[in-house]
């Protein structure tokens, strides 16, 4: 099942026979520490989170003057911007605008308007980066790959996260929670597609390409990432580059993430049908067969069957794919949420793709 914002197989890019090799003779386009980059952050209600990313951030060891840190803020009602206003008041590199729009895809378009840098990196306001060589390393790996947008991984372990979101990390990371063709919890560096993984591109990129699609509410990353395999462009995928994101809180919010995924994912291949692939196409049926299948299996006792044995292969599935995760991690205490996580991955995704393939979010 495919319950990512995107997916795609690696290859390298033409005329490279290998990552290595690539990486040998590469031309660099900018040295290492003076390269200009913007962090583009687009927030909405992030006062929990954003003070220790920004702060992480600004500490980085890269020279100040170097790099700016343009948060695009969509309205929030918990004092977000205000926090914002009061951190840019004692650092110059950081700036905060407005987006009366909300949506993230505008929010990127907005920071673009106001970008100075040689490569704009997106990264949220609830995100953890520990690695204070993070902007450097960045640096470096479009230096000495020479590609066009680099990738990274985006782990959902974060440092104090509660057992729910650790089972949500959990599940995210695992075949039957993401799709197993996606780079986003990958480790090897190596050139590859940039569909499910760039977050970082250099400003030429955007010239060549345009801005953003803001028809879209969720998958605007994955739709513009779209446009960069199809425009030939490469992108390098690296540890090195790795940010780690806060999951979810609660079920509620994680089947309304998942629900903005499915949207986005049927938004995507209507725009792009050569985006299609396989994974599209289990979680809608999923759900529209728990929908049709309790009133039809009352019509006959071989449909009642049917069904109780779907979900049956289901359960045991998911229970298995659980206590799987649980023995590895070494935390029985896992299972019980676990659970509970995968449904709401699969139902989410699966409602939300429902949706949009019978009325289309406006």
């Amino acid at each position: 099942m495919d319950y990512s914002s995107g997916s795609a197989k690696c290859v390298p890019p033409t005329g490279t026979e290998s990552a290595p090799s690539g990486l040998e003779t590469a031309p660099p386009r900018q040295a290492v520490g003076r390269m200009f980059i913007t962090v583009v952050m687009p927030v909405r209600n992030e006062a929990r989170f954003i003070e220790q990313t920004l702060l992480q951030l600004v500490e980085q060891d890269y020279d100040p003057a170097r790099f700016e840190v343009v948060v695009v803020d969509g309205e929030s009602s918990d004092g977000t911007p205000q926090l914002v206003s009061r951190f840019a008041e004692r650092h110059e590199n950081v700036r905060i605008y407005s987006n009366p729009k909300r949506l993230g895809s505008a929010a990127r378009n907005v920071a673009l308007r106001h970008a100075r840098g040689d490569v704009v990196v997106i990264i949220d306001g609830h995100c953890e980066l520990t690695d204070r060589g993070y902007l450097g390393r960045l640096a470096s790996a479009f230096e000495r790959s020479g590609a066009d947008c680099v990738g990274r991984p985006q782990p959902l372990d974060i440092s104090g996260a509660t057992l729910l979101q650790r089972a949500i990390a959990a599940a995210r990371s695992s075949p039957l929670g993401h799709h197993p063709d996606s780079f986003v919890y990958s480790s090897a560096e190596q050139f590859a597609p940039a569909a499910s993984v760039a977050v970082a591109y250099r400003r030429e990129v955007f010239d060549r390409l345009g801005p953003f699609d803001e028809r879209f509410d969720a998958c605007e990353d994955y739709e513009f990432n779209h446009r960069v395999d199809r425009a030939g462009l490469s992108c390098f995928f690296t540890p090195d580059a790795t940010v780690r994101y806060a999951p979810r809180a609660t079920l509620a919010a994680l089947f309304r993430q998942l629900l903005r995924y499915g949207r986005g994912r049927i938004r995507l291949w209507r725009k792009h049908p050569d985006s299609f692939s396989p994974g599209i196409v289990p979680p809608p049926l999923f759900v529209a067969g728990l929908l049709a299948g309790l009133p039809l299996s009352f019509a006959a006792g071989w449909l009642a069957a049917i069904y109780l044995a779907a979900l049956l292969l289901y359960s045991v599935t998911v229970l298995a794919a659980a206590a799987s995760i649980a023995i590895r991690r070494r935390s029985p205490a896992l299972l019980l949420p676990l659970l509970a996580v995968f449904p709401t991955i699969h139902i989410g995704a699966g409602t939300g793709e429902l949706l949009e393939l019978i009325r289309p979010a406006p």
